[in-house]
């Protein structure tokens, strides 16, 4: 399947553009350097790109201008508006809202209009609104009032060489990145799932984000020292050939090169919202309220129109394709065909999403979660020099506004994942040779002999990584692998080979070396040796039967694991946080993957004794289909 990716291109700019899946290589996105060093300093403050300005009153009368930009959850607005002006019969026009949709990728100049007063509302996502929060909290009256949250982004990658297999391998690594592009929340975010800081690299900033000779991609194919380089989709196809293939160094690609991580997993990170300015939003709350349901109930309809256009075509549906072409033009949006990648690659999470974002108590992605990370790398980076922060619209989505409204209104808990299908499908991964090329992220946690019992006082601060990363990489599944020691079934494979006469032993203690039916055999190949053990080679030699052994082992692995499954959901639940169970899947390893294949002591056995955290990308089959994702 074909996937489409086109991003706002933010900051010191006049004038923008977005990329589609054909056309993206004629446009080239400028964005003006302010003459930071590469991999150097700290953003320099936002204020200053932003410039003097006196803050305007909007006018009372009249269109309300609504800022757009090139994303896929723009034409939600754009159908529920009828067009750049809203059109009778329109669901905006129903509500009795007038608006005037203009152009907005120009995230600065957004800014001064908001300022001035020509449009009440900003269009951007969460981090970028955070970047500039210093700017609009600077007067009570342009404070910005976070009133709708549109989609989840789906469709960015970061890019490494062969060497960097998870995102715990980018420590002491180079990272090409687009100077205030759309990537540093989300490289951010990477960072803090790794426990890694910005100071654990270096980052080579670039101007552009695609089309040009500066920018990441193009660093990444020309420098060798640039270790990965974050990528929109078509670059990324560039270097690797695709979101799950890897360089081969034919056609353009970089031999080695692959995806370290994607929004298609990490998919809370960037999150598209609209914000209104405080003053205008206290004096006109019903009629926000009611842009807020149109647009959710635009959401509902386009949703509906997919599906139709996917059994028997829906005219209604083209009609939303080719009104998106027209507005953004034939040399953004080639075809119609790109406008439909583009709502996909654009993850709608419609009334459940937003109810889920202002409302629910300990929610990891909601907006105090979310709010906070962007206020917090906006302060790290140096965009802003004092933290002033944004207002949740405290919107009542009980009310018949929405209810008598919209008909998608289920909230509460789901669970994303087909239960059957993911135990198979990492059982499988585990088995064979597949697992590493999936995982983003491992971690572990030790046990001592005989240890069955796993609690939140021992390891609280494991289980709460647990729980965040499976909340931010939200269509990733955690594995919980239970690892076993091998010196039981060795010493028993050794005797039972022994007794059987097939095992011979030479040499002296400590130092010994065997033989199977005269062929030299190392201890330390445990791959070869529980091959054996499975066929039955030294079963019969005495009453200890290494295959019964290591089956043990394997049994009680499995329910180590479980048993840390259901620790952390019950740790998850003490702190009100939310825990997917179908996401996190336990799996026995056994003695399949020691750290150390023969252990000489105790201290050595008990690194083999493990529970490990793997995050791993799952087949899309594992996933059930909802309207909404939230």
């Amino acid at each position: 399947m074909k996937r489409y990716l086109f991003y706002p291109i933010w900051f010191f700019t006049e004038v923008t553009t977005r990329n589609s899946w054909r056309g993206w290589a004629a446009m080239v996105v400028s964005i003006v350097c302010l003459g930071l060093a590469r991999g150097g300093a700290q953003e320099r403050p936002f204020a200053e790109a932003v410039g003097a300005g006196a803050v305007g009153t909007v006018s009372a009368g009249g269109a309300w201008t609504v800022p757009y930009i090139t994303w896929g959850g723009d034409m939600a607005t754009f159908y529920g508006n009828g067009g750049l002006t809203t059109k009778p019969g329109s669901l905006f026009a129903r509500q009795g809202l007038n608006l005037r949709l203009t152009a907005g990728d120009d995230f600065v100049q957004q800014v001064r209009d908001y300022r001035s007063g020509k449009s009440p509302f900003l269009r951007g996502t969460l981090h970028m609104v955070g970047l500039a929060s210093e700017v609009l909290g600077n007067d009570p009256r342009t404070k910005g009032v976070v009133i709708l949250q549109m989609t989840w982004s789906a469709g960015d990658h970061l890019v490494g060489r062969a060497a960097l297999r998870t995102l715990g391998d980018l420590k002491g690594k180079t990272v090409a990145l687009q100077q205030h592009g759309p990537h540093v929340g989300m490289l951010d975010d990477a960072l803090r799932s790794a426990k890694l800081s910005w100071d654990d690299i270096k980052v080579v900033w670039t101007k552009d984000l695609t089309g040009t000779s500066d920018t990441p991609a193009e660093l990444f194919k020309k420098r060798s020292d640039i270790d990965a380089a974050f990528a929109i989709t078509p670059d990324m196809v560039g270097l690797t050939g695709g979101l799950r293939a890897t360089g081969t160094g034919a056609e353009g690609t970089v031999k080695g090169a692959r995806v370290l991580v994607s929004t298609a997993e990490l998919s809370r990170s960037i999150a598209d919202v609209y914000v209104c300015r405080k003053d205008f939003f206290d004096a006109n709350q019903p009629l926000v309220t009611k842009f807020v349901a149109g647009y959710l109930k635009a959401c509902e309809e386009i949703l509906d129109l997919r599906k139709e256009q996917e059994t028997k075509g829906s005219a209604a549906f083209r009609q939303l394709l080719q009104l998106t072409q027209d507005i953004y033009g034939k040399q953004t949006i080639p075809t119609l065909e790109d406008a439909s990648g583009l709502l996909s690659d654009a993850t709608l999470v419609g009334y459940p999403g937003n109810v889920a974002l202002f409302t629910q108590a300990n929610n990891l992605s909601g907006f105090e979660s979310l709010h906070k990370s962007a206020l917090d790398l906006a302060t790290a980076r140096g965009y802003t020099r004092e933290r002033r922060g944004l207002f949740p619209s405290g919107l009542d989505y009980q009310s018949p506004v929405f209810l008598n409204y919209l008909t998608k209104t289920k909230t509460g808990d789901n669970e994303r994942f087909r239960a059957e299908a993911v135990r198979e499908e990492i059982e499988g991964l585990s088995a064979g040779a597949g697992l590493d090329d999936r995982t983003i992220l491992s971690f572990s946690i030790n046990f001592e002999p005989n240890q069955n019992t796993f609690s939140s006082e021992q390891y609280g601060a494991e289980y709460q990584r647990v729980v965040e990363a499976a909340d931010k990489f939200g269509n990733a599944v955690i594995a919980i692998r239970g690892h076993a020691d091998p010196t039981k079934t060795l010493v028993d494979l050794v005797k039972a080979g022994m007794a059987k006469g097939v095992l011979k032993r030479s040499g002296t203690t400590g130092n010994y070396s065997y033989s199977l039916n005269g062929q030299p055999i190392d201890l330390a190949s445990t791959a070869v040796l529980t091959k054996l053990i499975e066929t039955g080679a030294f079963d019969g030699g005495t009453d200890l039967n290494p295959r019964e052994t290591m089956q043990a082992a394997l049994n009680l692995s499995r329910a180590r694991s479980e048993a840390v499954r259901d620790s952390i959901i019950t740790y998850a639940k003490s702190k009100g946080l939310m825990m997917d169970r179908s996401q996190i899947q336990p799996v026995g390893v056994g003695i399949r993957e020691p750290f150390i294949a023969k252990p000489a002591n105790m201290e050595q056995a008990k690194q083999n004794m493990r529970v490990e955290f793997r995050l791993v990308r799952v087949a899309a089959e594992a996933a059930k289909q909802t309207d909404f994702d939230f």
